[in-house]
């Protein structure tokens, strides 16, 4: 019998006093003077947010938000595994599980609406029971024990056995960056519980000998882009990633600033194309969040591991046959008839506002869509 356990966050005073010693003490390198982010993401930037994170950003009043809502840890197949899981009011909400990617992708924002849209301007009709786990290697379901257990494949997985022991037998599916791998996975593993699966931006890598054939133009242009990513700006934190998580590990788990600058730089990369900067795109209080709960349980380096232990990159996946909704946002790299291809598509959405963290940069476009693609699934 799977037992879950109360949980509530509560991190020492000592422990917040540390990270900000840490902050104050960084030694900064120098930057060049006007080359923007063509290197990277820029010190001055790096360093003024760090000062925030020190003195003006008040962990304390986050972490009693998130205790607002029900958490559990639990154990299963010899994994820790937090989660978050709010009940909706209505009696006929439908289960939905959101699912987060790398670095993070934050949905509080979206409980209340979600579980009570009667509440928050909409139709009681659509409500959900929301869960929310966090991933293994991730925050609070602390770091990965065995090699493999980071895996996408692995996560999904866990969360059906997590579904299952909460009782729920039908339910809906969600997730963007990894979580887009995750959540049409949960579609193959159990496909007569799976409603409908919900992705934004999803990552659509093509085959090695994948010509393009019988895609449409703008399919053809991302690609290409896709095909050339690997000698790309962008691509440098992936294979960091997929070859040495372990490499860059004390790094992230020793200095705050650097851990600051590594997530950020990758953040800033799939933002919203029309803001400057990630907390232009993201508000700044909710990146340092999520930044402080991975610092605070030192698991940067293990959530990492998931781009090594992955089976994906490049696999031609399956189809489920489970009807599936997309939702995408500017700057995305989503292939549509790849896409297709793997999914059932019944439901496609475009946005010209947001970005890959949909979640926490235009919640209110995520939701009114997740609303629209399972009102005709229940």
């Amino acid at each position: 019998m799977t037992v879950f356990e109360p949980f509530r966050i509560d991190i020492p005073d000592s422990d917040i006093d540390d990270l900000r010693t840490r902050l104050a003490r960084t030694r900064w390198p120098a930057d060049l003077p006007e080359v923007g982010w063509s290197y990277g993401i820029p010190t001055v930037y790096v360093r003024e947010l760090c000062e925030y994170w020190s003195s003006g950003y008040d962990w304390r009043v986050h972490e009693a938000e998130r205790n607002r809502h029900p958490q559990f840890v639990t154990e299963i197949d010899d994994q820790r595994l937090h989660f978050t899981h709010v009940r909706s009011p209505e009696p006929d909400a439908l289960p939905l599980v959101l699912v987060h990617g790398w670095p993070f992708e934050d949905f509080t924002d979206m409980i209340g609406p979600l579980t009570d849209p009667g509440g928050h301007g909409g139709d009681p009709a659509d409500a959900f029971d929301v869960v929310i786990p966090t991933l293994p290697g991730f925050g609070f379901s602390g770091p990965t024990r065995h090699a493999g257990d980071a895996a996408t494949e692995r996560s999904a997985e866990l969360i059906v056995k997590l579904m299952a022991a909460l009782g729920y037998t039908r339910y809906g599916t969600h997730g963007g960056d990894a979580g887009s791998f995750i959540a049409p996975g949960i579609g193959r593993l159990v496909p007569d519980r799976v409603a409908g699966v919900h992705l934004n931006d999803p990552i659509t890598i093509p085959a090695w000998n994948d010509d393009g054939s019988g895609y449409s133009e703008a399919d053809q242009r991302k690609l290409a882009r896709l095909k050339d990513w690997s000698s790309s700006e962008t691509s440098g934190y992936a294979g960091m990633h997929s070859t040495r998580p372990q490499t860059l590990a004390p790094a992230v788990a020793d200095s705050p600033a650097g851990l600051l600058a590594w997530v950020l730089d990758v953040v800033n990369t799939f933002t919203d194309p029309a803001r400057e900067t990630p907390d232009a795109a993201i508000d700044r209080d909710l990146l340092l969040t999520n930044l402080s709960v991975l610092w605070f349980t030192n698991t940067a380096g293990s959530s990492m591991r998931l781009y090594k232990e992955s089976r994906h990159w490049g696999a031609e996946l399956p189809n489920s046959g489970v009807p599936t909704g997309v939702a995408v946002f500017p700057g995305n790299g989503t292939i549509r008839g790849l896409a297709e291809r793997q999914n059932t598509v019944a439901h496609w959405s475009e946005f010209d506002r947001g970005g890959h963290f949909a979640s926490m940069e235009t919640p209110d476009l995520l939701t009114r869509d997740l609303r629209d693609f399972f009102r005709k699934l229940r």
